[in-house]
């Protein structure tokens, strides 16, 4: 690093050393249109229209988008379909009492994230086979272990695709997948409850062999339909794939990301007090999406409980695509979650109240509403904020880590002996809702304060006539500490 003061190199305060002035290869952050982007011959490529760029992208979602909306839509039906199978008889089957049926509960992106949803979909159908207590434990603790990475990975890989400012919108999508299953689910265990005694089985094993099959027909097409990153989509023409590269590149750093892998980088990112708040404020989202997915509060009978599951996660598919397009159009990822936190937060407090139970019904529709919608905001703002694809990829890891832990603690809250009301499994989610609610805003103050903190100082070395130049190296290692990055709020 170098800083020149009126031409004439001068020693470097630590004031200094945080200015935005950067090295010449330097690029604007949100500005890389205005870079040269450079075709595969060398050749420098004239700046795309508005017009064209929205081609590239509308070519690009739907590419990607409805395969990995369709898999993860499936692979939360099959997740979730043990609410549904309790409807029709499982707890009675296989004798489960107590505690047993809460505990029941819990490469290559074109090669990798399919081959997840091979193996769920073949794990998910041996769920309709299970004779006892221990085998359906097992086959779910097989399940969970084979699911585990989609989430993850479709994340990390949606960010690999995207520009930051573009990434809800496309996560949004996504994640509407899982929220219309919760609609979806109920309609198909609807119809499927109707095969009860054929082939000798009940209504519950048909609804985890049927959906489980399902599963295993869209990996199927996966594997064919599914690519890797933009410099090798053979879909896409050369010269698009340039332009998407180089989108990425400056995207959210102006001079590229670390491209070689660190141990340092794993530390820096696991002991980041600002990842693990992150981390904290998704558990509180995510933590009732498990509680409310698997114990809705209704108390009908089960083609009623079945039927009325559906309303609740209409409007929450609704919202969340809403919200998602919204946040992507103010480049802001904070309120969704705000706002998402507010709706459980009255809808838990509904649940737990002694009302009738079409009020209840009304806080579950609060419930569902927002804790889908709020999720793809924590997802978006944690790959905004940091910068190198393996430090994000880091931290969009332990952010699911904490959610899967926030599932493991709903599925034993909410106790067989507490129905109908779950007062316990109702407070400890409102725990969680207000840990959102007091981590959230110490986060955006802390990313406001240090934009603002960063504004200044380059104002003031910009009439002071200073310029310091930093070699690229330097800022790749810096991430989201570099003087130019600027936070999404």
């Amino acid at each position: 690093m170098s800083v020149t003061m009126q031409g004439r190199p001068t020693r470097t305060s630590s004031f200094e050393k945080e200015i935005v002035e950067t090295a010449e290869e330097e690029v604007p952050a949100d500005s890389n249109r205005l870079a040269a982007v450079y075709g595969p011959d060398g050749v420098q490529l004239p700046p795309l229209t508005k017009a064209e760029e929205r081609r590239l992208w509308r070519k690009v979602d739907l590419r990607l988008l409805p395969i990995l909306i369709t898999m993860y839509l499936v692979g939360a039906i099959d997740r979730g379909n043990i609410g549904n199978a309790k409807l029709q008889g499982l707890l009675t089957e296989l004798n489960l009492t107590g505690n047993e049926y809460n505990i029941a509960l819990k490469l290559r992106p074109s090669r990798w994230l399919p081959g997840i949803a091979l193996a769920w979909g073949i794990i998910a159908t041996l769920n309709g086979i299970v004779k006892n207590y221990a085998q359906l434990v097992g086959v779910r603790v097989c399940l969970g272990i084979a699911e585990a990475g989609l989430a993850p990975g479709v994340f990390y890989y949606v960010t690999m695709w995207y520009p930051r400012h573009m990434v809800q919108y496309r996560i949004g999508l996504f994640w509407g997948g899982a929220t219309f299953s919760g609609a979806f689910s109920g309609l198909l265990a609807f119809g499927i409850s109707f095969m009860s005694g054929k082939a000798g089985l009940l209504g519950w094993s048909w609804i985890f062999i049927i959906e489980g099959l399902i599963t295993i027909v869209v990996a199927i097409v996966a594997f064919f339909v599914l690519v890797d990153f933009p410099d090798t989509a053979s879909f896409l023409t050369p010269v698009e794939r340039a332009y998407l590269v180089h989108w990425k590149k400056y995207d959210n750093s102006s001079v590229g990301e670390e491209e070689h892998f660190e141990m340092r980088q794993l530390w820096e990112t696991i002991f980041n007090w600002k990842v693990i708040v992150c981390c904290l404020i998704n558990a509180s989202v995510i933590t009732p999406v498990y509680g409310i997915t698997l114990f809705l509060p209704f108390g009908f009978n089960t083609v009623i409980s079945q039927l009325l599951s559906v309303p609740p996660y209409v409007l929450a598919t609704i919202t969340v695509v809403a919200w998602s397009k919204w946040s992507d159009i103010r480049q802001m990822r904070s309120p969704s979650i705000f706002a998402g936190l507010i709706l459980c937060l009255i809808g838990f407090s509904i649940n737990a109240a002694n009302v009738p139970i079409g009020v209840r019904y009304f806080g579950t529709f609060l419930v569902v509403t927002g804790s889908y919608a709020g999720f793809p905001g924590n997802v978006s703002w944690m790959g905004n904020n940091t910068v190198g694809h393996y430090r994000r990829g880091i931290a969009i890891g332990m952010q699911v880590m904490f959610a899967n832990a926030g599932g493991a603690i709903a599925c034993n809250i909410y106790r067989v002996q507490d129905a109908p009301r779950y007062l316990l499994g109702h407070a400890v989610e409102l725990g969680f809702v207000c840990m959102g609610l007091v981590l959230l805003p110490v986060m955006v103050i802390t990313y406001m304060r240090a934009n603002a903190r960063r504004d200044a100082v380059q104002r003031d070395m910009e009439e002071r006539g200073i310029k310091v130049e930093y070699t690229t190296e330097e800022l790749r290692k810096m991430g989201d500490q570099a003087p130019g990055f600027r936070y999404t709020l």
